[in-house]
């Protein structure tokens, strides 16, 4: 019998200015798993009173941004003028398409005592279809979201379909993106139907085949293998996969596109001030010189 697990991604630690996260995608030989080309795991972190997040206005192209919290609350704002606070459990999604500008902050009544942060940062890449769509938004409060009961697991289906539910979150191709936890000595059945999936371990340690997973891990599934997650503890983890890439992406700074070209015309728009213009803000990220 194969395998079911046909690669360990271990993440790699990043300082994005005052709080860390562990990044697995993009990585090498697997820059992508389905349609999922960025994956960071913010935290936990824990702020002083006065501290937060302060992430400054910044582009992207090419790719939809999901942002599905454990704890803690962000402010995003963009520039077509959402202003939205995300708490645990709900989703912001963004369509950043033929291009958009956003930040994310600690909102100002958190500042004010010690908080907390926790959660997973996502990029989707657009098929080529829809690269160049207008920008949107759209946020899902966490009650919106369909939420599967089974013996010692709850499993939140946070964009695409699995475990015969599907969620409303809007996505431009087959998607899987599911919240999973398990208690000790519970296990799951993984989702067969995707073609390309993965499981990612946030909290705990779980055992996949005789291979222990723990904290920080991407295991990445054969196509088509069944597979069952066992926990040997109290465990939380995210399931992601979906449809194959239509065609090979280029990732530079905060782009994403099927095209070098279009990519070089995103880095002298952001220089030459051409993206949209963002209300409420007045910083923003430079474009990296390397």
């Amino acid at each position: 019998m194969a395998s079911a697990i046909a690669a360990l991604v271990e993440s790699r630690k990043r300082d994005l200015g005052g709080f860390g996260v562990r990044r697995v995608l993009p990585s090498f030989p697997h820059k992508m798993v389905g349609p999922f080309i960025f994956f960071d795991h913010m935290g936990p972190v824990r702020f002083d009173p006065g501290a937060g997040v302060d992430v400054r206005p910044h582009p992207h192209i090419g790719l939809a941004t999901l942002t599905y919290l454990f704890a803690g609350a962000l402010v995003h704002r963009d520039s077509l003028g959402v202003v939205q606070t995300i708490r645990p459990g709900d989703v912001n999604w963004m369509t950043a398409g033929r291009g958009i500008v956003h930040s994310e902050r600690s909102p100002p009544d958190a500042r004010v005592v010690a908080h907390e942060l926790h959660g997973i940062q996502t990029w989707l890449a657009l098929p080529r279809a829809y690269e160049e769509v207008e920008p949107s938004f759209h946020h899902h409060p966490g009650a919106t979201l369909p939420f599967v009961r089974r013996d010692g697991v709850g499993l939140h289906v946070i964009a695409g379909h699995a475990y015969d539910v599907y969620s409303p979150v809007r996505v431009y191709g087959d998607t899987l993106y599911v919240a999973a936890e398990l208690r000790t000595g519970a296990t799951l059945e993984l989702p067969i139907e995707h073609a390309e999936r993965a499981i990612y371990i946030v909290e705990g340690l779980a055992q996949l085949e005789d291979v222990a997973l723990h904290p920080g891990t991407l295991a990445v599934l054969a196509p088509g293998e069944p597979a069952k997650l066992r926990a040997l503890e109290p465990c939380r983890a995210m399931l992601l996969g979906g449809a194959h890439a239509d065609a090979d992406r280029h990732v530079w700074w905060n782009f994403v596109s099927s095209s070098r070209e279009r990519i070089d015309e995103a880095k002298r728009d952001w220089s030459g001030g051409r993206f949209p213009v963002m209300p409420g803000e007045t910083e923003f990220i430079p474009l990296p010189q390397h």
